[in-house]
């Protein structure tokens, strides 16, 4: 029942404004003691550029207390910390190990914006312990974490959105999706992606002793022992296949979301790519430079590149979606798109009207369907079956083989290198249960 006591909602609010760090009783008394429907208590694993960007995000909405944060690296977790207590006026309780902040009942959600090798062991026991959840793109390291996380949400009924906030927070993939589909293109049977990578600035550092800030062995966690390399940690984890998949699977989800959107892609039947580390002197793996081809059903070309100055042609909207159709070519970029036939632009192409209604917010809409238990535009379902694309692409490359994908039982038939890459053997002790 709420809690009317007028005196101890005084108390409460003087102390969270001295910043006295209260029990998770005081903050749903301080709430007004409203129901999980009214107030969303969230907890955030990953706080480092985007993990503290998703924060802030979170914030601005009236109704989220962030009640806890958690990072493996001190100065991530403090600064959090402290972004909290002056936007909020509480302090969060700080975790080390996301498993003990699970451990708290009286969360309702947690944001996940741990390196691309944590996402899946949060979100699976997120959904375990009663928790929705919310994480960054791309879903998963591997094909089989994803369906793993798919099957976790799907088993405890979680609600779940992937961070890909360009499909949500900007209209302009919406009017794309209606024209595509209206037809008025003509069929279309090639569809390209480009991205700039520019160059690299990583260099080559020596090994070292990590930091004294940073949990280095558990930061690994499910991956393999290495060295502690200042590259391989923090942002540019990303550019070695330890930890994910490069720039390439960093935008895939991107910039692919409105393809798959639009022509409500299954899975492709084949995938080819070839390319390298070509246009960088580091100590980084993943490639700056690589084509990749998709054949999908109903006889579709996608093709994929990804180059230190993206893909030559319409220059002027950077990277870029091109769909080819029949009767013109629709080029969009995250936030516009341009239509051309025959060689020239054609501003007043028709568009249909407006039918797919425009989103509260990428953030708004989880918390919302937090609420009302409905599935997100870019739940974990739909996020694994974008996802898969992108990691065949990767392993693909990193194989140098033609794929073949069978969609329906999710694996590679033709390649022994390839199937063992669908999933990833996990370090001692980690399991993906």
């Amino acid at each position: 029942m709420p809690n009317n006591d007028p005196s101890r909602r005084d108390f409460l609010l003087t102390a969270a404004a001295a910043g006295v760090a209260l029990t998770a009783a005081q903050q749903r008394a301080l709430a007004g003691t409203a129901p999980p429907s009214d107030r969303i208590r969230v907890g955030f694993i990953g706080l480092n550029g985007m993990g503290t960007g998703r924060l802030k995000g979170f914030m601005q909405h009236p109704d989220v207390i962030a009640a806890a944060v958690c990072d493996l690296d001190s100065n991530h977790l403090d600064r959090a910390a402290e972004l909290v207590e002056k936007t909020q006026g509480h302090k969060p309780e700080k975790f080390h190990d996301f498993r003990k902040l699970l451990e708290r009942k009286d969360l309702d959600a947690v944001m996940i914006a741990t390196p691309d090798h944590w996402h899946a062991l949060p979100f699976v026991q997120a959904c375990q312990a009663g928790k929705d959840a919310f994480v960054e793109k791309p879903l998963s390291y591997s094909i089989g974490e994803g369906r793993a996380m798919l099957t976790a949400a799907q088993k405890y009924k979680r609600v779940s959105q992937m961070g890909n906030h360009i499909h949500n927070d900007l209209p302009n993939y919406r009017r794309v999706v209606e024209l595509v589909r209206s037809g008025s293109l003509g069929k279309i049977n090639r569809v390209y992606c480009s991205i700039g990578t520019g160059l690299s600035k990583l260099g080559k550092p020596a090994d070292t002793t990590p930091p004294k800030e940073l949990d280095y062995e558990f930061w690994l966690g499910p991956a393999p022992k290495r060295a502690y390399n200042p590259n391989r940690s923090h942002f540019s984890y990303r550019y070695f296949w330890d930890y994910s998949g490069g720039y390439f699977i960093d935008f895939w989800c991107h910039f692919t979301d409105v393809a798959y959107w639009a022509l409500e892609l299954a899975d492709p039947l084949t995938i080819s790519a070839t390319g390298g580390r070509w246009m960088a002197d580091d100590n980084a793996e993943t490639p700056d430079t690589m084509e990749v081809v998709y054949q999908y059903p109903n006889d579709l070309l996608l093709t994929w590149t990804l180059h230190p100055n993206g893909r030559p042609g319409y220059d002027h909207m950077g990277p870029c979606v091109i769909f080819e159709g029949a009767n013109a070519t629709l080029v969009t970029n995250y936030s516009k798109h341009e239509v051309w036939a025959k060689g020239k632009l054609v501003p007043d192409f028709p568009h249909p009207t407006p039918s797919i209604a425009d989103s509260p917010g990428h953030i708004r809409e989880f918390l919302d369907s937090i609420k009302s238990r409905t599935k997100t535009t870019c739940d974990v379902e739909y996020a694994h079956r974008l996802n898969k694309g992108g990691l065949l692409g990767n392993i693909a490359f990193r194989t140098g083989e033609t794929i073949h994908w069978d969609g329906g039982k999710e694996r590679i038939t033709n390649s022994k290198a390839g199937a063992n890459m669908v999933t990833r053997k996990y370090r001692k002790p980690w399991k993906l249960a």
